[in-house]
């Protein structure tokens, strides 16, 4: 399937330490925008029916031993077949010798030929896993993603909230920060967002009142991490007399991104809230819903059972 976002054929080298055996005219302008990778056997015998050229072509063991049992002719033929519908590139994996007439034929129809030294079914996964990665479906919004004991927290709130200087307060419990400001959140799988900082400002901070700041050089390596799933919106806003806050955790609230829901929770804040605590105790309390555990409901359950204990107790007397 072809995506709306694309990834260069030289940086997925560069990526995969791929040996370039020759390059095609357009080499440093051809674009990926498929995670699909196509094992051309059936192409070989000259089967081209939903055959899709923009995918890269695998050649691997089994259509090596295959061309090795045709003549000079039927190679020929077999890749000419492959070779004059183009592709953005063969990779011929485990390092194998690539047949004369695939170099010849390349160089006839300029196509771009590499090489790599894994094995076929291996770089094969490592590929379309990576391809699903730099493919993703992906959208920036304005909040703090930090990674709290493992879970990612995506801490959502009106400018001037406290946002940052939350976040600045978890660092120095410990944690780590992953995006201030913008956060790039790709879907990378059928219900996992991963979240991330643009390269121009990871790793910086802004505090009102200070500027801008370098986390990683503040605190070190240790306070900061390139990337985190997103397992836990919160949402920070200004209290309100008038507003209803969950005081049980049972009503459950979601947010939606990429089509992913999020659980999600508020936190209202005012003079005397340590919202950094609250929202560290929010991630632990997220991972034990995710584990199987549910204190709002174990309370309820154990509230509910003195009542009806109580009420059969009644009855008797």
């Amino acid at each position: 399937m072809e995506h709306p976002y694309s990834v260069k054929l030289s940086k997925l080298v560069e990526d995969y330490h791929l040996e370039v055996l020759r390059k095609g005219s357009g080499y440093e302008e051809c674009l990926i925008r498929t995670n699909d990778i196509n094992r051309p056997g059936l192409q070989l015998i000259g089967f081209f029916d939903y055959f899709d050229n923009k995918r890269i072509q695998l050649l691997g063991k089994v259509e090596s031993t295959f061309l090795e049992g045709l003549s000079h002719e039927e190679r020929l033929k077999s890749f000419e077949g492959l070779m004059e519908r183009g592709f953005p590139a063969i990779i011929i994996t485990r390092g194998m010798e690539p047949f004369t007439e695939c170099m010849e034929l390349a160089e006839r129809y300029d196509r771009t030929i590499l090489r790599c030294q894994e094995r076929t079914s291996a770089f094969m996964g490592t590929l379309i896993a990576g391809l699903q990665n730099e493919l993703a479906p992906r959208v920036t919004r304005h909040g703090v993603l930090v990674e709290i004991y493992g879970e990612g927290v995506l801490i959502f709130g009106e400018s001037g909230v406290g946002k940052s200087e939350t976040a600045i307060e978890l660092i120095k419990r410990g944690h780590r920060l992953i995006a201030d400001d913008a956060v790039e959140i790709k879907r990378t799988g059928l219900d996992r967002l991963v979240g991330s900082a643009p390269e121009l400002i990871r790793h910086y901070m802004e505090l009102r009142g200070i500027g801008v700041i370098d986390v990683r050089r503040l605190y070190g390596m240790g306070a900061v991490k390139n990337e985190s799933n997103v397992d836990l919106v919160v949402n920070l806003e200004l209290w309100r007399d008038d507003a209803f806050y969950d005081r049980l955790g049972l009503n459950e609230q979601s947010a939606t991104i990429l089509d992913v829901e999020v659980p999600s929770i508020t936190v209202p804040v005012k003079p005397g809230r340590n919202l950094a605590v609250i929202i560290e105790v929010a991630a632990m309390n997220n991972r034990n819903k995710r584990m199987g555990y549910n204190a709002a409901q174990v309370f309820t359950d154990q509230i509910n059972r003195h009542f009806d204990e109580v009420m059969a107790g009644r009855e008797n007397d």
